[in-house]
């Protein structure tokens, strides 16, 4: 396999997404259980991951080491359970729960782009420090 780590692809400039990608990093503790890409980076180029740029601005996407991509809340449930938390994300993909966990999560996707495209005042995002740290 090309890599050993759970990838998760964020919005450096969104600034909830770059809190996240800083508190995965911490939990991940340097043991490179993660690696985390900055898609607002003029450098990424999303068809090296076999991703859409477009999609992933609106929902959050991960990617298995065997190349297998997941979005949505999938991504936290992979990403903390690679850190050793995954109980914290558990619940959200029970049967009962899933579909509200769901929701919420694009409700919030939804408003965090509209809020995202409203903060750019260029038209072409930014730098950020999410980075592609392991």
């Amino acid at each position: 396999m090309r890599n050993q780590h759970f990838e998760i692809f964020i919005d450096g400039g969104c600034g909830t997404c770059s809190r996240e990608a800083s508190w995965l990093r911490r939990l991940d503790q340097g043991r490179g259980a993660l690696k985390l890409h900055d898609i607002a980076d003029p450098d990424f180029n999303p068809s090296e991951f076999g991703i859409d740029l477009n999609a992933a601005m609106h929902t959050i996407h991960g990617r298995y080491p065997d190349g297998r991509v997941i979005t949505g809340l999938e991504v936290f449930r992979a990403a903390y359970a690679a850190v050793g938390y995954g109980w914290v994300w558990a619940p959200t993909g029970w049967p009962l729960i899933r579909p509200v966990a769901d929701a919420v999560y694009h409700k919030f996707a939804r408003r965090r782009l509209r809020r995202r495209i409203r903060s750019c005042k260029t038209g072409i995002l930014q730098n950020s420090p999410v980075s592609e740290q392991g």
